[in-house]
């Protein structure tokens, strides 16, 4: 017996290698932790369980034969994040630069199927080259196994990618169908084609940061949700954002104790909003001043910075936020904004998050760039969102809230449950001085009857009463009070039930 239990350990250690001494020393030289180190930091302190150690692909061609290493460069299995259970898989770039076989892909296969069996969280270390090449056509159906978990997890469990090393080709698609995807600066990359191939196929030379690194991903694309300076400070994070998602679509978000008063008063939101209507001031500052304890986790902060979006919590259940920004662009709606808030809408409401809305917004992009590229269809993607959505809205409107846009940003009319206002809000088709120009284009040679108007204009739509007066705006608040207002609004609505007509599945337009 003693043997057999020597044989086992000796396995073990073999397996726990990886590629070897020299390989692991290699990925530490580029400042990155190994497969397991990674999952050590992710999960809690000996709760990893690991599947599938001792696989190894079938491979004999091209002498694969003679290479074997148990694991196939992939490490799967499951653990807890503060007590709750996920799966993980994590890319072992040293072996075989943690390239995908068709052994590889059932070991990450395993732990899909049964993170969505469970309604656990699936979470994706990425740090590999690609497909096996050796593997030809297997390998393509390992990805395509993969794919297919992918889709069929789809707003029942969360699914969180990091990337933390390279990610190319097939491994691009697997991460791009789950919920959030970060990335590790300067050492993580993604791209479908890479640099050698666009070289040949434009003759194009560019580096492998320029086509895939994390600025072209989490500041100009939007395919990133966020980078993190190190391996370290991207697991430490993944563990903060678990901690306000529900485990799956079928239970509610956790709970968390607070000590931040609900009913705690904020007297500076008194004086947030500038008297010069033209003058930005930081959203941010509303959302980290209402939630409790100022935790926020935000979304893609880096890109489509005209509207904010993220989660906290109130009287400790969690929260999704999406705000406009006057700081950038006005807080005006475009492209990246509109479909950076319509897919955290859609996911709030596939995980029972109910969402705030802070609207400031006056209006949506003009220009021939945002109207040739699609504006009308991203700008409806977020429309569609909120119409859709059938968790706890409510919505609050601190200043400007001018045409479509005030629509789009979970009015009372696409059921938003609770409509808020503060005195400072001004709700109507557009800004006064561009309605008076259309309204009274013959005084407008007339600068005293013109300025006439516009205070006229003013008085009658600088301020939220008039849709007050309509049932648009269910109250109009101090700005001092809002946390309170909106901790016992989502409150009375934890008992919500509604739902949309039956369907196969709705037609977004995508």
């Amino acid at each position: 017996m003693q043997h057999i239990l020597e044989e086992l350990e000796k396995r073990r250690a073999q397996a726990r290698a990886g590629g070897g001494p020299q390989r692991i020393a290699a990925q530490h030289a580029k400042g990155k932790l190994t497969a397991r180190e990674r999952i050590d930091v992710l999960l809690d302190e000996g709760s990893f369980e690991e599947f599938d150690m001792f696989v190894e692909h079938r491979s004999h061609d091209f002498g694969m034969q003679d290479q074997r290493f148990p694991g196939d460069g992939v490490v799967t299995g499951w653990g807890t994040i503060n007590g709750r259970v996920v799966y993980v898989f994590s890319k072992d770039f040293t072996v075989f630069g943690g390239s995908l076989s068709k052994a590889h892909a059932e070991k990450i296969v395993k732990v899909q199927e049964m993170a969505l069996r469970n309604g656990s969280p699936v979470i994706g270390l990425f740090d590999a080259g690609g497909a096996r090449i050796q593997e030809g056509v297997d390998s393509l159906a390992g990805y395509a196994d993969i794919f297919l978990q992918n889709v069929l997890a789809s707003g029942v469990i969360p699914q969180i990618s990091v990337i933390m090393g390279p990610c190319a080709g097939g491994d691009v698609y697997s991460p791009a169908m789950t919920d959030f995807i970060f990335m590790v600066k300067d050492t993580a990359y993604m791209y479908v084609t890479g640099p050698e191939v666009v070289k040949k196929a434009v003759n194009e030379d560019v580096s492998h940061e320029d086509l895939g690194g994390w600025r072209v991903h989490a500041l100009k694309s939007g395919v990133s949700e966020g980078a993190f300076d190190n391996d370290l400070e991207a697991l430490a994070q993944i563990r903060r954002l678990i901690d306000f998602l529900p485990l799956s679509n079928r239970e509610p978000p956790p709970r968390r104790p607070s000590f931040d008063d609900p009913e705690r008063a904020e007297p500076s939101l008194d004086t947030l909003i500038p008297a010069n209507p033209n003058k930005p001031y930081d959203m941010k500052e509303l959302v980290l001043k209402i939630i409790d304890e100022g935790d926020f986790f935000e979304i893609s902060p880096d890109w489509a910075k005209n509207i904010i979006v993220g989660f906290g919590r109130m009287d400790g259940d969690t929260v999704g936020f999406v705000a406009n920004q006057p700081q950038v662009l006005a807080g005006v709606l475009d492209i990246d904004s509109s479909r950076k808030a319509a897919r955290f809408v859609r996911f709030c409401d596939a995980f029972n998050i109910p969402v705030v809305t802070l609207v400031d917004v006056p209006g949506f992009m003009p220009g021939t760039k945002q109207e040739q590229g699609g504006l009308i269809k991203h700008g409806a993607k977020l429309l569609f969102a909120f119409a859709e959505a059938t968790v706890p809205k409510v919505t609050l409107i601190t200043r400007k809230a001018y045409g479509g846009a005030f629509d789009v940003m979970s009015s009372k009319n696409i059921r938003g449950d609770v409509n808020y206002a503060w005195p400072t809000a001004e709700i109507a088709v557009m800004g006064p001085k561009q309605a008076v120009e259309i309204i009274f284009r013959s005084d407008i040679g007339d600068p005293d009857k013109i300025s006439e108007r516009e205070a006229e204009y003013k008085a009658h739509f600088a301020n939220p009463f008039v849709a007050a007066s309509r049932g648009y705006i269910d109250d109009v608040i101090m700005p001092h009070g809002t946390r309170r207002r909106i901790v016992r609004a989502l409150k009375s609505l934890r008992s919500k039930k509604v739902s949309n007509p039956w369907k196969k599945h709705d037609n977004i337009p995508l």
